[in-house]
């Protein structure tokens, strides 16, 4: 998979795709990612991306000119499944649409700064509008971030037992079950004898069991 990201901050993603599992991807083949610094291009020689907004009012918003530049340069080089601007007023990300968007071959992220993007640019390029919780960040960079370690985890060969992704947290709307490890006894407090059982069929039953009441008390929302 190929991630091309458009931001005018990308020092904002230099530590986050550096380490873990997003560096393993990388350095297996198994994910591209390229970071494009909006900056590149400027309407002018002072570097200029933002101007004010019509109608006035405060803050600066994205003018369409560099970003346009930019998107046109990358999809004459290649087709993307998803065209993608990080914005608060979007689509709140879950992994229903994050193991959609592992399916794919090319995206495009564009990560909003200032006010946001000049409502065109939305208009003509974008296919997804991706929120990742109702606050408001600096710029869509972490949000970014948070999508593109959501996206990778799920690509065939990253983890490096791909079951492991099947039984996380919202994959079949439940939140995933406690979870041990040794020692089996620590400070009076026991790991559950189920688990030490080696009836495989029941430890599933009670991890379903456990994961039910625990969606049940937490995010009911999920049951609905």
């Amino acid at each position: 998979m190929r991630i091309d990201i458009v931001t005018c901050q990308p020092e904002l993603l230099t530590s986050p795709f550096a380490y873990s599992i997003v560096k393993r991807a990388q350095e297996k083949g198994l994910a591209e990612l390229h970071v494009h610094d909006l900056r590149r291009y400027a309407i002018n020689k002072h570097g200029q991306i933002d101007d004010y907004v019509f109608g006035g009012g405060a803050g600066m918003v994205l003018r369409v000119e560099p970003i346009a530049a930019c998107f046109d340069e990358l999809m004459a080089q290649r087709s993307y499944d998803a065209i993608i601007y990080l914005t608060p007023d979007g689509e709140t990300l879950r992994q229903p649409l994050v193991n959609r968007l592992s399916l794919g071959e090319n995206l495009l992220l564009l990560c909003g700064h200032y006010k946001g993007v000049d409502e065109r640019i939305r208009q003509a390029y974008i296919t997804h509008e991706v929120s990742i919780g109702d606050y408001v960040l600096s710029g869509g960079e972490l949000g970014a971030a948070v999508l593109v370690d959501a996206v990778v985890r799920l690509l065939p060969g990253v983890l490096g037992n791909e079951e492991s992704a099947l039984s996380d947290s919202f994959q079949d709307n439940l939140l995933a079950p406690p979870v041990y490890t040794r020692p089996a006894e620590w400070r009076g407090h026991s790991v559950p004898d189920i688990l030490l059982s080696g009836n495989t069929p029941r430890v599933e039953e009670w991890r379903h069991e456990q994961a039910l009441a625990r969606t049940q008390q937490r995010r009911p929302d999920l049951l609905n």
